[in-house]
């Protein structure tokens, strides 16, 4: 499997978007977003990505054949082929797995018996749904993967002391995860959230072994040299982890 994680580098969007903005969603030119996505694509030796129409859901879509590919030529193209959709399973070779962020944590996935992938976007609200277990689970249902088996990628995301919720978001977490430390109280009526800790402890439940469990530690809102931060900059662009299968 090939996984990667682009940076805000080697486009053509301007402004705020500078330079490779991949999201059709955030107010950017619709033609740079598609020469943005095409340099993607030859980058990694696909024709096209495939992309799901995230909104901060739990749903995972399978892609086969026919849903191969969707989702590259824009927002209207995700929400067609994935509506509402914030996860992508697959066992087909050469079929680029894609989601884009800029603060929310993007999770890849890697069946290697099973030659399976998956790709996850997992915000506080998609991790208190229980976005990544329910990849997973359709993983799991789909290809017979083994939880045990899994490798997993935590790509870019923003850091537990840079995340700032408040009281009614606090209390979804808590309501979904009890008293797990994911919560540090800041100022009255906030706390900040640990959101890669909250799918640490979702990876642990489902069976995934610490050890197969890789993290890039990286702080979106304190790394705006090298990635999108929604919580940053509004508005801004957002880059994107892959994952494909060889062909």
């Amino acid at each position: 499997m090939t996984a990667v994680v682009t940076t805000r580098h080697g486009g053509v969007s301007s402004g705020s978007y500078a330079s490779l903005n991949l999201g059709d969603r955030v107010g950017d030119d619709h033609e740079a977003v598609l020469e943005n996505r095409r340099r993607v694509a030859d980058a990694l030796g696909v024709d096209r990505l495939t992309v799901p129409d995230q909104r901060h859901t739990n749903r995972v879509a399978v892609v086969g054949p026919a849903l191969a590919g969707r989702g590259h030529e824009g927002a209207a193209d995700s929400v067609a082929a994935f509506p509402a959709t914030d996860a992508l399973i697959t066992d087909l070779p050469g079929v680029a797995l894609a989601i884009t962020g800029a603060d929310c944590t993007p999770v890849v996935l890697f069946d290697r018996g099973r030659r399976a992938i998956g790709v996850a976007h997992c915000g506080r609200a998609g991790t208190v749904l229980g976005m990544l277990p329910r990849t997973i689970e359709a993983m799991t249902a789909t290809y017979g993967t083994e939880p045990g088996d899994l490798l997993v990628g935590i790509g870019p995301a923003i850091g537990a002391a840079s995340y700032e919720i408040g009281d009614a978001q606090a209390a979804e977490v808590t309501a979904a995860f009890g008293d797990a430390g994911l919560l540090t109280p800041t100022r009255p009526g906030h706390c900040t959230l640990d959101v890669v800790g909250g799918l640490r402890i979702q990876l642990r439940a489902a069976g995934v072994k610490d050890a197969n469990i890789h993290d890039m530690a990286i702080d979106t809102r304190t790394s705006t040299d090298i990635f999108f931060s929604d919580r940053a900059t509004r508005p801004c662009g957002r880059f994107m982890a892959v994952a494909v299968l060889p062909a």
